[in-house]
């Protein structure tokens, strides 16, 4: 039987605190052990009651979520997530994020209304995630500044010939694109499609903050992009992307709601479906730390054209799940630890 995880709450809302007291103590598995009203307090808090997962808000007097992050990691690593407004704090979220947050819950307006109950399921699943992570496995991010120098890959002899990667990541993710994409080189040979499991309103400026840190252009998916080599594509919160060949031969991506009976959009199985009908045995698909099965269904696809799969080995995935599926089924070609799977790629590329 699973252990009961401690909680730390930290919001400057009281009602927010008692809403999200009451939402995980709906669960046999969690126990709120404390509340804080902004980081400063937080802080002693976490030394005083050592909770297993802390929830923070992002705008708090004294100290905010972003100083707490970087504070409470380098006192002591805990598992942190972080519950914003995208529209107000979108900014913030990703750099508590790169300083060492493991995940996000989005808040469903800043207000002191019921409406935060909407993300009861979400919470409680992700704190029970967060509760089992290893801490040793939260990359965070380097700053823009210290790029990883790129040594030439030899090519395989026999190598499998890949015309696209596709990647599909959640939990941990945002640090770990952030490690991976720098180090793929400026004359990279094929297009990069990724899925990354966000809130609507993170996407485009997660995907503006890698290209700085890339030698590839790096941009959020939009509709009729012409999918080349040099390009990394995010596809958007809040929609499927998906890719199509037009009449002309030139492939592009394809935004769409549908299908509408997906746990997450976008999803990873229906980006790789599509790369597999389109690209045949000619794909790379990767599936990096997450939680959950998205990818699997994917990954089979994949498979039965004749591509290659990759997964994220254990050792450095933050929530292994997404990955450890595949392996289960025996989809995955192999498994790369994530300070290894540039280099990887760049063999089969």
């Amino acid at each position: 039987m699973d252990r009961v995880l401690k909680v730390l709450v930290i919001d400057d809302s009281a009602y927010v605190r008692k809403v999200v007291r009451e939402i995980l103590s709906r669960s046999p598995f969690l126990e709120v052990v404390g509340t804080a009203r902004d980081g400063r307090e937080a802080l002693d808090l976490v030394e005083r009651l050592d909770p297993d997962v802390v929830t923070c808000d992002l705008i708090m007097p004294e100290l905010d979520g972003v100083g707490f992050v970087r504070e409470q990691m380098q006192r002591r690593p805990v598992p942190i997530i972080i519950m914003s407004v995208a529209k107000e704090t979108a900014e913030a979220a990703l750099t508590a994020l790169d300083a060492g947050a493991i995940d996000f819950v989005q808040k469903p307006t800043a207000l002191a209304s019921e409406k935060i109950f909407e993300v009861s399921s979400e919470l409680i699943e992700k704190v029970k995630a967060a509760g089992h992570i290893s801490l040793n496995r939260i990359p965070i991010s380097p700053a823009p500044e210290t790029r990883s120098t790129v040594e030439p890959v030899a090519k395989v002899a026999g190598s499998h010939s890949v015309d696209l990667v596709v990647l599909g990541i959640s939990t941990g993710g945002p640090q770990a694109l952030k490690r991976l994409i720098p180090q793929l080189p400026e004359d990279f040979p094929v297009p990069v499609v990724m899925v990354m499991h966000m809130p609507v309103g993170y996407t485009e400026m997660y995907a503006a903050k890698l290209n700085e840190q890339s030698r590839l252009e790096v941009r959020e998916a939009a509709e009729g992009d012409e999918i080349k080599p040099g390009r990394v594509f995010l596809a958007p919160a809040g929609r499927h992307t998906s890719l199509i060949r037009r009449t002309n031969g030139k492939i592009v991506t394809h935004l769409d709601a549908r299908p509408f009976g997906t746990l997450h959009k976008p999803s990873v199985d229906v980006l790789f479906q599509s790369a597999a009908e389109v690209y045949g045995k000619r794909v790379l698909g990767i599936v990096m730390t997450g939680m959950g099965s998205d990818g699997k269904q994917g990954a089979a696809w994949i498979k039965s054209q004749g591509g290659l799969i990759f997964t994220e080995a254990e050792s450095s995935c933050v929530v292994y799940g997404m990955p450890s599926v595949v392996v289960e089924a025996g989809l995955s070609d192999k498994s790369v630890a994530l300070e290894d799977m540039a280099h990887a790629i760049r063999e089969v590329v």
